[in-house]
């Protein structure tokens, strides 16, 4: 049987134990002596009762929340206090954590990165923060090692804010959303709908987090099923694994497009949380006698197979038996992809690294809030002991992902097997996921157990003619491929699993070098600010009507915010606005920039009394369809289409660097992400989708009539007209998802600092 099954439909769960199909309300009613209530039911979710315990307006069909932490990593703090300083912040409310797990290697810009990690500890003097020093650990890790607790909620700045495992529904959203927070203001959603994941079996031995977790990947993403949505973990499969199996798993769920997650809390969530020295955060969770769920992804723990997720998605999942079984035609199809991302032939050769013994791997890496967890890493020693990884091109790379874990692991023995075995042992830091350390050589193939693998994530420069690729796999089969010399083996190969020595948490690392000012500021620290941290432009409101070049048109069928602003070592640089918005779409589209910049120009202009000649047949074409218009109700800009945006990281520079390069519009079929879309509207981008046929070229231009006030009338529908060589040449219907008031203030404002501003 397949392991992973989708209910059509909405689903009851009843005692935690027996789901029944919402088309069968008869079957409730046996049960439970009840008739069957979705309505009343829909509160017995775990989620839906710790949403509403975190809401400030009381109303059935919108949340008002406010978390009870916070937290960020380096290559967005610095951003995201500037924010909330300019809009008067005086103390952190909650606590907030700053950690240094991105741009720990300070490779980049000479001084600029441990000036950013300077600034964060005077912020958190300042303020009252908490500051995480590089290579102390990893941003998840360590707020699952300090501040996860059950019933609490977590907003961070980076997509895989996921504690579910621990009793914590966690989000993960652009910068915006946190500075409101920091002002006392509120995450605004619809309340979402919630899915169960019911797991039921016990893992294979061999099976890892990242294998149950690409399984689930694989079934949901494409068909959107968890989109938007909480996964609420439930079953009697739960209690089959080990806290720390489930935190591997939980954090993934951020590639199903998922917007938290939450579990049955149980002995063994007691159990981490004591290890830590805070067994006060635990309580028991679990859904009510009858719950009512959305939908359900029933997942039969025993029948997953250790799993691959090729190159360039995490979706991209097949059991590794499965891709030997059909190895040529599979790895000419990933070939395939690579030459439309490279935009050549032969960019990739994956074939020509197969022969006899199979797959050769040039490279593993064990890292990150996914794969660096305690148990994995226990695992992986235990496969190579005694083993090697072979003195050829294969080389194997572990990243414990806090320094309480290197330690715990260091007791244990296992770090000094890694060594014996030829790998090479790391500090914390996230650098490998996204291309600050470990970018394998051109043409290479890295194994990793860490979270995406997305066009260029593992550092090459397609643009530069470099290509390498990532295939996400769990720690117990890359430490099999160690074993085997670098070809690619799947853990089933290996019978020496089994249970791990019992957690010994040392809280000495964090005790010695973590600063927590929480509670007492101290306002006259002053803050450290290095050449690089640089103030936001100042940003216009919207005008009554808008005149947008089109920049790019992507047909991809989805766009990944990695390709909107690459990480590696653009990341180096998120303090600086406008440095930062060089790097826009330079992997997918490089004359955008300068597309945009000749937008801002003619904006510029505009604004200072004059009308560009590059777009003054536009502007003509534009007072003809608005007579009473003049120059300074029409604001001009740039615009961005793209079939399916906003895949992937939350980082708000994906719409903020639109923005400093003068974007005002966003169009597209779907947006990927909620995150994408609450980012567009914090930085003043109208997002805009469309169903009509797309008219428009990049150099066309879209008029847009009496949009300001259509945003204020709340309307759902604009008319846009497209403008070709000074003629109107067709018309569309732009579609305007709900917004809430709040956010038609802000793009009415301008952006989320204005608003801010205005109080």
């Amino acid at each position: 049987m397949d392991a992973v099954k989708l209910y059509d439909g909405g689903v009851y769960l009843i005692d935690g134990g027996l789901i029944v199909p919402e088309a069968d309300p008869d079957a409730v009613e046996r049960m439970t002596g009840s008739k069957a209530d979705p309505v009343a039911a829909r509160m017995g979710t775990m989620a839906a009762r710790i949403l509403r315990a975190h809401d400030t307006s009381r109303d059935d069909g919108s949340l008002r929340l406010r978390f009870d932490a916070l937290t960020s990593p380096d290559n967005a703090f610095v951003n995201i206090i500037q924010t909330a300083r300019a809009s008067g912040l005086t103390e952190f409310p909650v606590p907030y954590t700053l950690t240094c797990c991105h741009n720990t290697l300070c490779a980049v810009g000479g001084t600029i990165n441990e000036d950013d990690h300077r600034f964060g500890l005077s912020a958190a003097k300042r303020y009252g923060g908490i500051f995480v020093p590089p290579h102390l650990g990893v941003l998840h890790q360590v707020m699952c090692e300090t501040q996860a607790g059950c019933g609490k909620m977590i907003l961070g700045s980076d997509s895989h804010t996921r504690y579910g495992a621990l009793g914590t529904l966690a989000i993960g959203e652009g910068g915006g959303e946190l500075v409101k927070q920091l002002l006392g203001k509120t995450y605004d959603i619809p309340a979402p709908e919630v899915i169960a994941v019911y797991l039921e079996g016990k893992p294979a031995p061999y099976v890892g987090p990242q294998d149950i977790a690409l399984a689930i990947i694989r079934t949901v993403f494409e068909c959107g099923y968890v989109k938007n949505k909480v996964m609420e973990f439930v079953g009697p499969g739960i209690a089959n694994m080990t806290c720390d199996y489930r935190n591997g798993v939980d954090v993934m769920t951020t590639e199903t497009a998922a917007l938290s997650s939450i579990w049955v809390t149980d002995d063994g969530t007691w159990r981490f949380l004591a290890a830590h020295g805070r067994e006060d955060e635990f309580a028991e969770l679990k859904p009510a006698p009858v719950a009512y769920y959305d939908g359900c992804v029933r997942v039969d723990l025993s029948q997953v197979r250790p799993m691959i997720a090729l190159p360039f998605h995490p979706s991209s999942v097949y059991a590794i038996d499965e891709l030997y079984d059909d190895l040529d035609g599979i790895l000419a199809s990933v070939e395939a992809r690579a030459d439309e991302i490279a935009g050549r032939a032969g960019s990739l050769d994956l074939r020509g690294k197969v022969d006899a013994a199979g797959l050769h791997v040039q490279q593993g890496s064990i890292s990150g809030c996914a794969g660096g967890t305690y148990t994995n890493i226990m695992q992986a020693a235990r496969a190579l002991r005694g083993h090697s990884c072979g003195d050829g091109e294969f080389s194997l790379s572990v990243y414990p992902a806090s320094m309480p874990i290197m330690s715990a692991l260091v007791k244990q023995g296992a770090i000094m097997d890694l060594i014996q075995a030829g790998a090479v042992v790391r500090t914390a830091m996230c650098g490998p996921c996204f291309g600050a350390g470990d970018t394998p050589a051109n043409n290479a193939l890295s194994i990793r157990h860490n979270t995406r693998n997305f066009p260029n994530r593992e550092g090459s420069k397609a643009g530069q003619g470099q290509m390498a690729a990532a295939a996400l796999m769990d720690a117990r089969s890359i430490a099999a491929t160690a074993a085997n010399g670098g070809v690619l083996t799947s853990a089933a190969a290996l019978d020496c699993w089994g249970d791990v020595p019992e957690y010994e948490y040392d809280p000495a690392p964090y005790a010695h070098r973590v600063y927590n000012g929480f509670g007492n500021p101290l306002p006259d620290e002053p803050l450290a600010y290095g050449p690089n941290i640089k103030d936001w432009p100042e940003m216009e409101p919207l005008g009554e009507h808008v005149l947008v070049q089109v920049c790019t048109k992507i047909l991809d069928p989805v766009t990944n915010t990695d390709e909107f602003v690459p990480s590696g070592e653009a990341s180096c640089y998120r303090s600086d606005p406008f440095k930062l918005a060089e790097f826009t779409l330079s992997g997918r589209d490089p004359e955008y920039v300068e597309r945009a910049k000749t937008a801002r120009g003619y904006e510029e202009r505009r604004l200072a009394g004059h009308l560009d000649k590059g777009c003054a047949a536009a502007f003509a074409a534009a007072k003809r369809i608005t007579p009473d218009a003049n120059a300074v109700d029409i604001e001009i800009g740039g615009m961005l289409y793209a079939t399916k945006p906003g895949d992937g990281s939350a980082r708000e520079q994906a719409a903020s660097c639109q923005r400093v390069l003068g974007g005002l519009v966003n169009v597209c079929r779907q947006y990927a992400t909620k995150r994408y879309r609450t980012n567009l509207i914090n930085w003043g981008l109208l997002p805009f989708r469309t169903d009509d046929e797309l008219l428009f070229e990049v150099g066309d231009w879209l008029y847009i009539p009496g949009v300001r006030a259509a945003i204020e009338a709340g309307a759902g529908e604009l008319e846009a007209h497209v403008i070709r060589g000074g003629e109107v040449c067709g018309t569309m219907t732009l579609l305007l998802d709900s917004m809430t008031n709040d956010e038609r203030q802000i793009i009415l404002d301008g952006c989320l600092i204005n608003y801010n501003r205005k109080g």
